[in-house]
């Protein structure tokens, strides 16, 4: 059974830093990356880093140059070290695992199983 605890949330003044971790415990089918997620209020969640099983890292604009994704394959944790929070940065962040979709004609990489999430609050 596969299980994804996210832990290090919290609230920050703007400018600060935060590190997200997530333990990953269970055997991943097809795994293929890692990664982290976000859902602003009234909006869908959005994808903010992902590290792939071929050594490559993805990001949005907005958080490329402030935030790391980082991975300890012994123990099979992710982080988010996110820093120079600002306001818009305030989210529920979840932890996600992805799998090679075996059935789609590209073999897409998609997110198989979430964290419960962790709510991350960045005030002025």
């Amino acid at each position: 059974q596969v299980h994804l605890m996210e832990s290090g949330g919290g609230s920050v003044q703007a400018g600060g830093s935060l590190q997200l971790s997530c333990v990953v415990s269970g055997v991943i089918p097809a795994s293929c990356g890692r990664g982290w997620y976000r859902q602003r209020p009234g909006e869908e969640r959005e994808i903010v880093m992902a590290t792939l099983a071929d050594g490559s890292t993805r990001a949005i604009d907005s958080v490329k140059d402030r935030f790391t994704i980082s991975q300890d394959r012994a123990t099979d944790t992710l982080y988010l070290r996110m820093n120079n929070l600002e306001t818009e940065d305030t989210a529920v962040y979840y932890c996600a695992a992805m799998s090679v979709n075996l059935t789609s004609p590209n073999y897409a990489c998609q997110v198989r199983y979430w964290g419960q999430g962790t709510q991350v609050t960045v005030s002025l």
